[in-house]
């Protein structure tokens, strides 16, 4: 007879009582060694959208990977039907470890992060110059988020017909940051469209900026309607005569020589997850300065030893100040 409750044993155990058909359950999971390898395109209400080799498969997430997502330019390992044909669904059973994250959070006191892109090589933060006027805030709060994810920086300045760039370029000539500099005639001549290229071939470039600074209308000069068809859905909406990203979209370049990674308008740019130790990686000249620093320092305190190191000639005033203007956005609204 079998004995349930403080008298059982392993023989008592091995299957649910009365239920028919139930397998002994297992932590061990399946290895998967023939599954394969494909990068994440877009991400829609749980559905992912992967390109494998030449196809691009629908996939949803195994179970096993419990509450670990996959996000746009993830490399994922798939299993099941990878045909790529209409109504086939493939399953996702790894997540290869990320070079770079691009995170953010709703606001600054919200503490869940949300990683918005993985793998990109650089960080594209696109502004105008004018209509609508520049955000610095903005813009230092994802210089932050680019640093901190280990994604390299590049600024792109639209609409210079109507505001010179001197004085952003002046804000931002301290941190060495490649920057682009459009007209919206030279955006629709193509010129800028090649300007901006020379700094996309070969890497996977995300781009961001909020609403009305040309972000969409750039990335669809620089990816034809011909190369959007290679990855089989164009996840936007139309409304009023514009096209709006709602979500991540990764979108090869022609030549396959690079991607880009449209992401939708930002509105805010929250900084609670970022940690001032790992900003300071991108300021070499002052990196060296902080072995003397106190515990937890936040290099902007009496005792912080980036002063002195600066003093002693080891680096230029100028990058210390624009550090610390950087880390203080985690401290700021971005209309202050």
């Amino acid at each position: 007879m079998r004995r349930y409750g403080k008298h059982t044993d392993e023989d008592d155990i091995r299957s649910r009582p009365n239920r028919k058909g139930n397998r002994p359950r297992t932590h061990i999971r399946p290895k998967h060694e023939d599954a394969s390898w494909g990068m994440v395109l877009t991400v829609d209400r749980g559905r992912l959208t992967v390109l494998v080799e030449d196809r691009i498969v629908m996939a949803m997430k195994a179970r096993e990977l419990g509450r670990k997502a996959a996000v746009v330019g993830d490399r994922v390992a798939l299993v099941g039907d990878l045909s790529g044909q209409k109504d086939t669904l493939a399953r996702i059973v790894r997540i290869e470890e990320r070079t770079s994250v691009l995170r953010r959070t709703a606001d600054d006191d919200d503490p869940y992060e949300r990683v918005v892109v993985a793998n990109a090589d650089q960080l594209a933060i696109v502004t105008a110059l004018a209509d609508p006027e520049p955000r610095p805030r903005l813009i230092d709060r994802c210089l932050v988020a680019a640093f901190d994810g280990g994604l390299t920086p590049l600024l792109v300045m639209t609409k210079s017909d109507l505001a010179p760039p001197d004085k952003l370029l002046e804000l931002y000539g301290d941190l060495d940051i490649p920057y682009v500099v459009t007209s919206r005639e030279e955006l629709e001549s193509g010129a800028a469209v090649d300007r901006v290229r020379e700094q996309l071939d070969g890497k996977i470039t995300a781009f961001v900026g909020h609403s009305g600074v040309g972000k969409t209308t750039l990335v669809n000069a620089l990816v034809p309607e011909d190369r959007r068809r290679l990855t089989g859905h164009v996840n936007a909406v139309t409304g009023r005569g514009r096209h709006t990203t709602t979500s991540a979209l990764a979108l090869p370049l022609a030549g396959d020589d690079g991607w880009v990674i449209d992401t939708p308008g930002l509105r805010s740019f929250g900084l609670h997850h970022v940690d001032p130790s790992r900003v300071i990686h991108a300021f070499p000249d002052l990196e060296p300065g902080t072995e003397n620093c106190p515990r937890a320092c936040s290099h902007d305190e009496p005792d912080c030893a980036l002063d002195a190191w600066v003093a002693e000639g080891h680096a230029d005033p100028a990058r210390l100040y624009s550090l610390r203007r950087l880390l203080s956005t985690r401290e700021r609204t971005e209309g202050d």
